[in-house]
């Protein structure tokens, strides 16, 4: 699909712009300790130049044992800066209980993405509901767990976004149980005004995790399948998950100048979904599990959205140099002055804020030229 050098140039360009050791603090979580994070969203420009982040709030629990234990996905909140570089404040904000339609209750707030559309703003939004496993699978359904879903509401403009014209746009996959959890919504708009829904999947056995992408065509409400595994999961450190979150298209200049259209996927992956103890003789590395997840990134063609492939195949390209190591939900804005990017990291007290890190658009030309 591309060559060696570029693989090197887009590898540099990627840990450039995630800078693990001089991303600044955007968002706290609520407590400074294990279990609480802000992220699992996206960032927007709105039309007046500002900056918008939208993400969850995630308090303690755990999903093993009934998410009762804790509070766990506990708020969505939208944050808005004049710029990459000035404080985010918080302008929107709803509950679990504000999100609850259809006579099912809301478990948990999982990833959210904001999208400016030509009538407006919209909002994408997982959640774990309060539903039901199949019946033939009822007896995989932990105490206390739901199934996740994604819905949507819109508005005119980003403050008067209001669950009351919430619609479910992604059922939970009870026909297709090998992808019953539908989660953490990324959204992007191709050149002829489509709108490409990426999303993660989970088994009912909460064994894996993939990514699955939708099309809305322009013009349409309805939304068509691309794929059901838009990146297959990997033979090292991601053999457990493939979770695709971010796509950023490639600048035409340098060594990718003259060439098709491709686009730079950040991904989320882990060896496991459970921690495991390393052999003390063997080399250390780092392998990532369920909520602590490690990222890389893969590379797709414009012209064909049904599979991307991995550029991260030996080794993780985003790990913490603190905590636990986990450095996942990588969301990014290209701006006339560089790209903003911000993602979850954990810290020395085991929480994930959501840090963020600006890159020149000086430097983005050199790296790729």
């Amino acid at each position: 699909m591309i060559t060696d050098d570029q693989k090197q140039k887009l590898t540099q360009l990627a840990t450039e712009l995630i800078d693990q050791e001089n991303a600044r603090t955007i968002v706290e979580p609520q407590d400074r300790s294990t279990g609480f994070w802000f992220g699992g969203g996206n960032v927007i420009q709105d039309r007046d130049g500002s900056i918008l982040i939208a993400g969850r709030f995630r308090n303690y629990g755990d999903s093993r044992t009934g998410v009762g234990a804790g509070a766990r996905g506990l708020e969505l909140a939208i944050f808005r800066a004049p710029d990459a570089h000035s404080k985010f404040e918080k302008i929107v904000s709803f509950t679990k209980a504000d999100l609850a339609h259809r006579g099912m209750g809301i478990v948990s707030i999982e990833g959210v993405a904001l999208h400016l559309a030509d009538d407006g703003i919209e909002l994408f939004i997982s959640t774990e509901k309060d539903a039901k496993y199949p019946e033939r699978l009822a007896n995989y359904q932990k105490p206390g767990a739901g199934v996740w879903s994604i819905d949507r509401i819109h508005a005119d403009k980003v403050e008067n976004l209001s669950p009351e014209n919430i619609e479910e746009i992604i059922p939970f996959g009870s026909d297709n149980p090998e992808r019953l959890h539908c989660k953490d919504p990324w959204v992007f708009d191709l050149p002829n005004g489509d709108l490409a829904l990426g999303y993660c999947t989970h088994p009912f056995t909460w064994s894996s995790s993939g990514t699955a992408m939708l099309l809305r065509r322009a013009g349409s409400e309805t939304y068509e399948k691309v794929t059901d595994s838009l990146l297959q999961r990997g033979p090292v450190w991601d053999i457990a998950a493939a979770r695709a979150t971010e796509r950023l298209a490639i600048p035409k200049t340098g060594a990718f100048a003259g060439g098709p259209d491709l686009s730079l996927y950040f991904y989320d992956s882990c060896e496991s979904l459970r921690q495991l103890d390393e052999n003390p003789t063997a080399v250390s590395r780092p392998r990532g599990w369920s909520c602590e997840e490690i990222g890389g990134i893969a590379v797709g063609v414009d012209s064909d959205l049904t599979q991307i492939e991995s550029i991260s195949v030996e080794a993780p390209l985003f790990v913490s140099p603190r905590g636990t190591g986990c450095s996942r939900y990588i969301a990014t804005l290209v701006t006339n002055e560089g790209i903003f990017a911000n993602w979850q990291q954990s810290q020395p007290d085991l929480c994930q804020p959501l840090v963020g890190h600006f890159l020149p658009m000086e430097r983005v030309n050199e790296i790729l030229g």
